[in-house]
């Protein structure tokens, strides 16, 4: 990687403090951990950190030409109503509407669809900066109450309110220390099912999303409209597992709440159910009482997982991976649950990724066929094939139907697709299928664009997808500036979809954008995410660099033009990359990465992925993480080449201050790491490419972001590749 230090003028970057006393004893093995004061985000001297190296950030991005043009088009490409899919409630229909620019989408009703809109709630008038998003919106059965999740930051910390719906009136009810699965409304609309975990010793007095304690006892409670948090009913806990997560639902007729008990990140899961008619004077016995739920266990160990999909009174229907790692439909009557038989058998080929029960008597299936997906209706009995619903390739979200609706909607969405909601009438003999909404984007022309996918080796010969997306026609000659994306774990399949950022830097700056569908996802099914994780976790580093290799050797670029970009499990894919081949890239960016493979377990709700990654406290698990945890294998490459001019390629970190998921400390502790080994260590250091972290305050993993901090960030990142990769701007 040649420098690009002519770009920029010579960094200074902050000295931290090393504290060689700090070593880990890992069975035997002693592992110095210097910056392990960053842990503490609330100390003076992590604040210090953080502010010299947001300025210096600061000061490379001043140097970035493009970025305020990218700025203003993204913006512009930004500004046009964006829609998500309609769901029914009590007879009525609510939406997400988003006009453009307002920093968060605004919940609307129409007591029909030919009625004029309402606004319900709109979370723009929350906060003046946009910083509390709307988390959750659940409607109660009869559609008199909606109860929604606000988060603050881009924490995952959810604050639960009450609205009653017809005069638009908020309600008393205040919920806190809401975390994960926040509301289930009980059939007779009268409360509601909540997880959440035991208020902090520090009370109120936490910032919440900036702490990074680990998360431990989580609890199912039920919460009676009207009443105060401190009378709510317990209905699930378990302090023999303190670090179990539970998720309640209640079926469709209101007669049971079943729990998934979840110990890890892994799609395995046990299942439990209440029948709520056997419970004589209903929840609001309980009340009061120290007794929880008489949850009944149906499957009570983690050897598969588990959904529900629909049920009549005993017999149910459920999703699962069950000896079917691309999965399946099976029925069970929970009055005799030794029974187990397929409704829907696994498919030879095609992941089943969801199936919802619908028309009374009918299922909608979604598949994933070679990384898109597909759309059939099946007989809900027999399991048999009825339709086809005719889609594009790409991408198929937000499925709305209840079991009694013959009106479905659901919203497509693709590469060069901005995204159409479709309006499906399931009572005709034929699906009718019609467009409801299609999104416009002004300035976007489809056909100045092409997407295909192409199957790349990998070092193993497998082969992994890839899609390339790029203007039409152009001259494979390894000139174009690229950018290659990956995630890669926790059984996540990256599928197409719109994205405005890549359009803009497609068309204004001559990229090529791909999405690399490497081993650890979903894409074919639990084999697929096995062979990406825990031991076999190099794989999917193979498969990212085997995609980086076929992008150079076909022509689409080179390597001081392949910018290789992450977010979260991404990221850690793009700083393992970083180490090995670090002479393959032009440029590196890496969004809210885990990036100390050997501690990530200690901090909020990191030991749930100890499921895909393993974890250092055993000692195989250890053998493999010490081999490519990114804090740990940053070395200076022209020590180990006959070339010395081979260094890390220009690298910028982002992460949230209010991150509770994959906490800030990964990003900064592996930002010293590599400032410190790659240049202030050496008076005259080969590293001349800038190694910067961007970190967004009042900010958190990347949900709920406002509109105009998203446009900033994507401004800056994109921003600073074109720079060190000498991209311009082309109208």
């Amino acid at each position: 990687m040649d420098s690009v230090s002519e770009s920029f003028p010579p960094l200074h970057y902050p000295l931290a403090r090393r504290d060689d006393a700090i070593v880990h004893d890992y069975h035997g093995i002693f592992v110095p951990d210097p910056y392990n004061w960053l842990e503490d985000s609330n100390s003076e001297e992590t604040k210090a950190f953080v502010k010299a190296q947001a300025a210096l950030t600061s000061s490379v991005l001043a140097e970035c030409g493009e970025r305020e043009r990218l700025r203003r088009t993204i913006t512009a490409f930004f500004d046009h109503p964006r829609y998500e899919t309609p769901f029914k409630r009590g007879g009525k229909y609510f939406y997400f509407h988003n006009s453009g620019l307002q920093s968060q989408s605004v919940l609307y009703i129409q007591t029909d669809l030919g009625s004029e809109p309402e606004v319900l709630l709109d979370p723009n008038a929350l906060s003046e900066d946009g910083t509390v998003a709307l988390n959750s919106a659940e409607i109660s059965s009869d559609g008199k109450y909606l109860a929604y999740g606000l988060s603050s930051n881009g924490s995952d910390w959810v604050t639960i309110k009450v609205m009653r719906i017809v005069d638009k009136k908020p309600e008393s009810d205040t919920i806190s220390w809401v975390k994960f699965f926040p509301v289930v409304w009980s059939h007779d609309g009268k409360g509601f099912f909540y997880g959440r975990y035991p208020e902090p010793r520090e009370g109120g007095n936490v910032d919440g999303g900036a702490e990074t304690n680990i998360h431990l006892n989580h609890q199912i409670c039920y919460h009676f409209l009207g009443t105060d948090q401190s009378e709510d009913l317990l209905c699930w806990k378990d302090p023999e597992n303190p670090k179990h997560i539970f998720k309640a639902f209640v079926t469709e007729d209101g007669k049971y709440v079943t729990l998934a008990v979840i110990e890890s990140a892994h799609p395995v899961n046990k299942l439990y159910y209440c029948d709520l008619s056997t419970l004589s004077g209903g929840l609001h016995d309980f009340k009061g009482c120290q007794d929880i739920l008489p949850f009944i266990k149906l499957v009570d160990n983690f050897d598969a997982k588990y959904e529900v999909v629909a049920n009549d009174d005993t017999d149910f229907i459920f999703l699962t991976n069950k000896e079917a790692p691309r999965r399946k439909l099976v029925r069970v009557n929970i009055s005799k649950p030794e029974i187990w038989t397929d409704v829907v058998p696994e498919d030879e080929r095609d992941v089943l990724e969801s199936a919802y029960a619908v028309n009374g008597h009918q299922l909608l299936v979604c598949y994933l066929r070679d990384v898109k997906h597909i759309l059939q209706v099946r007989d809900l009995k027999t399991g048999q094939f009825l339709h086809d619903l005719p889609i594009d390739m790409g991408t198929v979200t937000g499925i709305s139907g209840k079991r009694n609706d013959a009106e479905i909607f659901f919203s497509f969405t693709s590469f060069l697709t901005p995204g159409v909601i479709y309006r499906c009438n399931l009572s005709y003999e034929a699906p009718e299928m019609k467009v409801f909404q299609d999104v416009f984007v002004p300035g976007f022309d489809r056909d100045e664009f092409q997407a295909k996918q192409v199957f790349v080796s990998s070092k193993d010969g497998t082969k992994a997808p890839m899609f390339i997306v790029s203007r039409k026609d152009i001259a494979l000659n390894g000139s174009h500036p690229t950018l290659l994306y990956g995630y890669g774990a926790f059984n996540v399949s990256l599928t197409p979809s719109f994205n405005v950022g890549r359009i803009v830097i497609a068309r204004h700056l001559g990229f090529v954008f791909c999405i690399a569908n490497i081993r650890g996802g979903g894409e074919y099914g639990e084999e697929w995410h096995r062979e990406g994780s825990l031991s076999k976790r190099q794989n999917s580093f193979d498969d990212f660099i085997a995609a980086s290799e076929f992008l150079i050797s076909s022509g689409y670029t080179n390597s001081k033009r392949l910018c290789i970009e992450g977010v979260s499990n991404g990221a850690f894919v793009v700083a393992a990359c970083l180490n090995q081949r670090p002479e393959l890239f032009g440029c590196a960016l890496a969004h809210v990465g885990c990036m100390d493979m050997l501690r990530f377990h200690k901090f909020t709700i990191g030991y749930v992925w100890t499921s895909d990654y393993g974890c250092s406290d055993n000692e195989d698990d250890f053998q493999w993480l010490i081999k490519y945890s990114p804090l740990h294998n940053v070395k200076r490459p022209w020590e180990a080449s006959s070339d010395s001019s081979i260094q890390y390629p220009p690298t910028m970190m982002l992460t949230g201050d209010h991150d509770d998921r994959v906490v800030p400390l990964h990003s900064l502790k592996l930002l010293a790491t590599m400032q410190y080994v790659l240049c202030t260590s050496l008076e005259k250091s080969p590293q001349t490419n800038p190694i910067i972290v961007r970190i967004d305050f009042n900010a958190g993993h990347g949900a709920g972001l406002p509109t105009q901090k998203l446009i900033e960030e994507i401004a800056d990142r994109y921003g600073f590749a074109a720079k060190v990769m000498g991209v311009s701007w082309n109208d």
